[in-house]
């Protein structure tokens, strides 16, 4: 097998970035403009999902962000820590609320969401104590491209990583572009530069070519390998996913068969259990069975983290479920 990522033995994978609630509409429409019914809060932010998912599965994982001394942000907290991650830099502020996401989904698929992140406990987290002692005994880093929107994300995360290169760990990047985001050109910037310098990229559809700067997918996966890129694991969606080496031939796997409640996590949860499965020693094809379970199983339930599975539990999913096309 061939080795991109360091070692679960190394230090947990750490992710940088927006702690939130979650508060869903029941109904199918446009926005929120009208009094609606509404479920939640739930346990969320994509870099809190991907670290429940990798420690569910059995890898040491840890989040670096910020709550507010309220019960969101007690929930986010309890259930990263229930869940078997390291919550010590997760810093708690006595003066602005939990960070939140409104969403309602359109006949469509898509969704609009409403979000307080900028405003809130969510963007009010830096290099303290905690998050340095943390950093120093890292493994891998994995960034969302979410977070390079928040001035203290990008502060702690371009400190953090040439600590955990410097002790022989890795880097993941998902881009989890979201058009509610505006990403000026520094941010795109840094996008660029840590595309770069990832061992492996965990890119969705069209971000495979806005990643490589260049449109088709051998060319982009060409462009990605040339930069310095080791490793892709592409997300198909129904389509499944596929595993780009240099050198070696595509691993693809179908995805599972299941009836979509909430897709919302799917990716965050398919990114989580293929990094914690790579740095547990796990083979790409073991890797990636276990990546596309983690995000169908994921959907199946109403909340974004609230499906994320347990190593047994995703075994026994793979047992239970048919594969689209199988």
């Amino acid at each position: 097998m061939m080795a991109t990522l360091s070692p679960d033995s190394l230090g947990p994978t750490i992710c940088v970035g927006e702690i939130l609630v979650e508060i869903m509409a029941t109904t199918i429409g446009d926005g929120f403009r009208e009094p609606i019914d509404l479920i939640g809060p739930f346990p969320s932010g994509a870099p809190a999902i991907f670290i429940s998912q990798c420690a569910r599965i059995g890898g040491m994982a840890a989040m670096i962000g910020a709550v507010g001394e309220d019960d969101f942000g007690r929930i986010n907290t309890e259930r990263l820590a229930d869940d078997g991650a390291d919550i010590s830099a997760i810093a708690v502020d006595l003066d602005y609320p939990t960070g939140s996401a409104f969403v309602r989904y359109r006949s469509d698929g898509s969704r609009d969401f409403v979000y307080n992140i900028a405003t809130s406990a969510a963007a009010r987290f830096g290099w303290i104590g905690n998050v340095e002692a943390l950093v120093s005994r890292a493994g891998h880093l994995h960034v969302m491209g979410s977070g390079l929107s928040m001035q203290s994300a990008v502060d702690v995360i371009e400190r953090a990583l040439p600590i955990i290169r410097e002790r022989g760990g890795s880097l993941s990047v998902d881009p989890n572009l979201r058009k509610e985001i505006t990403y000026d050109a520094d941010t795109k910037k840094r996008f660029r530069n840590l595309i770069a310098t990832a061992d492996l990229l965990l890119p969705s559809g069209e971000e495979l070519e806005l990643a490589a700067g260049i449109e088709g997918e051998d060319a982009a996966i060409e462009r990605l390998f040339e930069m310095g890129v080791k490793e892709i694991a592409l997300k198909r969606g129904s389509a499944g996913a596929t595993v780009f080496r240099p050198g070696a031939e595509p691993v693809s796997a179908a995805a599972f068969e299941v009836e979509e409640i909430d897709p919302t996590g799917a990716g965050d949860c398919f990114g989580g259990a293929y990094v914690a499965s790579r740095r547990l020693g796990l083979s790409v094809e073991e890797a990636l069975t276990y990546a596309n379970a983690a995000g169908a199983r994921n959907v199946t339930r109403r909340g974004p983290m609230e499906g994320a599975g347990t190593r047994e539990e995703l075994d026994r999913f793979i047992a239970e479920t048919p594969r689209l096309g199988g």
